[in-house]
């Protein structure tokens, strides 16, 4: 049981994050020590998997596929992103800069947390790391488009975003809000829209079954290439987490009607405010609560050898 509470908080934590544009619950698993077995379950919706299931055969398949492991631990990712997400747009709207900051100091740490993975530094590692540094920065510039309330493109948004969300360091959430998806999605989760939540869930489901097979493979065969790579990104999406911004422009949702919103298209970073002090001690506690759950990740492996 306490192992089963263990990743269902470690579920609660990815969710809380991924509610975050800019935030990664991939990063989450990464520091928690349970990434790999994710990947590893999730590639494991296979022919094989397909086979037991037509033959009914259900233990076998939800042995196959780590079923208790993957229940529990999106139980708790929903369980957070349903309780959580009103909660969080509230603060992202009002307490902007003490969201950000401390985000910031998860993700930092984070570079340092996940980077020590990395068996000796050699120089394909090194440009991994510098080119997923590039691409995550690139990404954090682009500004977001309007988007639309399609099936089809909620369901290609969902996709997309379960990709980004699964890799440390780049954000599903800032996808769909790259997309113009973001308000639309957290609105649905918000008023418990099922019809637009299954649209966004049929494509991370196909988007999930697919790109971890693909990454599962990655880690098998270039194993410190993938992880410095992810460094990478985790580097290069600060540059959305700087807590000191100002809109430059913005997308008017819903134009015109009584649900019209405004959602920042294009920012752009601002030297530290005067409340830099509140948001240094939120940034060190981002980083105190990575190296933290490392501590704990750590002490739990030396326990059971």
């Amino acid at each position: 049981m306490q192992k089963y509470l263990s990743l269902f908080l470690k579920g609660m934590a990815m969710g809380a994050a991924d509610v975050v544009p800019g935030v990664s619950g991939g990063t989450i698993a990464f520091i928690t020590n349970i990434y790999e077995t994710l990947i590893g379950n999730l590639s494991r919706f296979d022919g094989h998997a397909v086979k037991l299931l037509f033959k009914g055969e259900f233990k076998a398949l939800w042995e196959h596929i780590g079923g208790t492991f993957l229940a529990v631990l999106f139980a708790g990712i929903f369980t957070s992103v349903l309780s959580l997400a009103s909660v969080l747009d509230y603060a992202l709207e009002h307490h902007p800069t003490a969201i950000w900051s401390f985000f910031f100091g998860l993700v930092f740490a984070s570079i340092f947390s996940v980077g020590k993975n990395v068996k000796g530094w050699k120089g394909k590692d090194i440009v991994a790391f510098i080119i997923g540094s590039a691409i995550a920065f690139w990404v954090t510039t682009l500004p977001a488009v309007g988007g639309t309330e399609h099936p089809l493109y909620l369901i290609l948004c969902g996709a997309l975003a379960i990709c980004a969300m699964i890799l440390p360091g780049i954000s599903g959430s800032f996808i769909l809000l790259l997309l113009g998806a973001y308000a639309t999605v957290l609105g649905a989760v918000s008023d418990r829209n099922l019809l637009i939540i299954a649209y966004v869930g049929v494509g991370a489901v196909a988007g999930l079954i697919t790109f971890t097979k693909l990454l599962k493979w990655i880690f098998e065969n270039y194993y410190n290439v993938a992880i410095a790579l992810l460094t990478g990104f985790l580097l290069g999406s600060l540059n959305k987490l700087w807590p000191w911004k100002w809109v430059v422009e913005y997308y008017v949702k819903h134009e015109g009607t009584e649900k019209e919103e405004y959602v920042p298209l294009v920012t752009e970073n601002m030297v530290p405010g005067s409340d830099w002090p509140l948001a240094l001690a939120l940034a060190l506690a981002g980083a105190v609560v990575v190296f933290a759950l490392e501590w704990a990740g750590k002490k739990k492996k030396d326990h059971a050898a």
